[in-house]
């Protein structure tokens, strides 16, 4: 789902929640029992959210209060956010075992390492979870959960204590399974004797700070805008979660089929281009017909990699291409030739019609250097790309291409209104933003240098001292498998 569950630099910032936990950490969250509610956020969640990060990151804040398009994208984001999770809770995905197990699981990391920054806060540097001791942890799996006939009762009914055990156990499954989930490649991998004690160990630290935190938090002992605060994180990184898990469900129905790009290029005129193929056919004949294949490539190739660096054609050669480099239909029908022929047809790629010359085949190796085919080809490229009329920034592009980015972005919106409207979703856009100084803009400053060993920037971002022309970005020489000749339009392999 290309546009949907953007990424957003104010819920990125503010649901960050510490280093350290590494293959246990996940960035989503829940309540206990229950599910919360996500059709709406209220203007004091958002002003919550909004102090904090002035706190976190004042410069991200102010390009915040600054800019009106970032502004709304963030809050397009938070309610795209919110209805995917809402859609996923109607849908009853939070219920499924292994997904209300996670949800469990993340509430109570949420709560504990918020918990254990808020009361070591003042104590030094240390790791996550640093200043619970060895002592701590044992008395944790040395407790035992109440017995008997009320205590099963309880239990059965969601209101009894769970065996540490069994509680790890769930917890572990739960992760397991979602890391498999999410990474094919980790679906027959064993977890380690060493990451299963880690994970424990992981387990019973996030359960030590989660029973303190509810206990003081029932008792009135926190302060109130740091319970808000951590139950505000719970309900967002709660629907972060339920959200990728409905984006990923949802993905398939909003995939553009071929047939529905090559309907849309047939009743839309403007985007057939019957002439580019007539003059191909033309050239082609001429090739065909025993014309100078390389002059005809100077004079009407459109392939900007037919010229070197400085400038001079190339007769549309590219030598000692490996084998699988090239777009398919491309390398088919080179390879189909005897060296000397030209393809009787014009071949058809996202990047227009091709004419095409085989010069001859060899063997080479690959970028891993393994022994495969190569071969040298001419083309001439008659280019069929296209520029979205209504994004002024936005390059020329293979039709088919703008084509299907154009009625995926249509999908998209159709179906993200249809849900929001479903959904009722609510997110203001009247809250207050807090102002930011230049005082707390040098300071954030101050400590990103001292921390990273960054030179002295300007309120802009911008290195202080620093040359007016700075070398650019990209100078760093060509992968030697690369030809010489490669143009920047190459059909490349998808």
């Amino acid at each position: 789902m290309s546009n949907l569950i953007k990424g957003s630099i104010l819920l990125l910032v503010i649901l960050a929640i510490g280093a350290g936990l590494v293959v246990w950490k996940n960035n989503v969250g829940a309540s206990h029992a229950t599910v919360a509610s996500f059709n709406k956020i209220t203007k004091e969640e958002i002003e919550l959210l909004l102090a904090d990060l002035a706190k976190q990151n004042p410069m991200v804040l102010k390009r915040f209060e600054q800019d009106p398009t970032m502004k709304k994208q963030q809050l397009d984001n938070l309610k795209q956010l919110l209805t995917f999770a809402s859609e996923a809770k109607r849908e009853g995905m939070h219920l499924e075992p292994t997904n209300r197990q996670e949800l469990e699981n993340i509430r109570a990391e949420v709560a504990a390492v918020n918990y254990d920054k808020e009361i070591n806060k003042d104590k030094g540097p240390m790791p996550p979870f640093g200043f619970i001791s060895e002592d701590q942890v044992n008395a944790f799996w040395a407790q035992t959960p109440q017995t008997g006939f009320l205590a099963s009762l309880k239990q059965k009914v969601g209101l009894g204590e769970e065996n540490h055990e069994e509680a790890f156990l769930k917890f572990l499954d739960s992760k397991v399974a979602i890391l498999k989930s999410g990474n094919p490649s980790m679906k027959d991998r064993e977890i380690s004797d060493e990451e299963r004690n880690q994970a424990r160990d992981f387990f019973a630290k996030i359960e030590i700070y989660e029973k303190e935190f509810d206990q003081k938090a029932n008792a009135g002992e926190l302060p109130k805008e740091f319970v808000d605060k951590v139950n505000l994180q719970v309900k967002l990184q709660q629907a972060q979660f339920l959200a990728q898990l409905f984006s990923k469900k949802s993905a398939e129905q909003l995939k553009v089929t071929d047939e529905e790009v090559d309907k849309y290029i047939t009743e839309h005129p403007e985007l057939n281009k019957p002439e580019v193929k007539a003059k191909a056919e033309e050239v082609l004949a001429r090739a065909k017909n025993g014309e100078d294949f390389a002059k005809l490539a100077n004079e009407f190739s459109e392939d900007p990699g037919n010229k070197d660096a400085k400038g001079e054609p190339q007769g549309g050669l590219y030598k000692d291409v490996t084998k699988g480099r090239m777009v398919k239909p491309f390398e088919d029908a080179a390879l189909a030739l005897q060296p000397g022929q030209v393809a009787p047809l014009l071949v058809e790629t996202d990047f227009g019609y091709h004419i095409i010359k085989l010069e001859k085949k060899g063997e080479g190796k690959d970028a891993a250097g393994q022994p495969t085919e190569t071969y040298d080809v001419r083309h001439i490229l008659f280019g069929t790309t296209y520029k979205d009329p209504d994004d002024a920034e936005a390059g020329a592009m293979p039709i088919k291409t703008y084509v299907r980015s154009k009625l995926e972005k249509e999908k998209e919106k159709k179906f993200l209104d249809e849900l929001m409207a479903s959904n009722q979703v609510s997110v203001p856009d009247d809250f207050d933003i807090p102002q930011v100084s230049e005082e707390q803009i040098q300071e954030m400053m101050k400590k990103q240098q001292q921390q990273n060993q960054l030179p002295p920037m300007n309120p802009d971002g911008e290195v202080q001292g620093a040359p007016d022309e700075a070398p650019a970005a990209n100078t760093a020489p060509a992968a030697k498998t690369a030809p010489k000749t490669a143009p920047k339009a190459e059909p490349k392999k998808k």
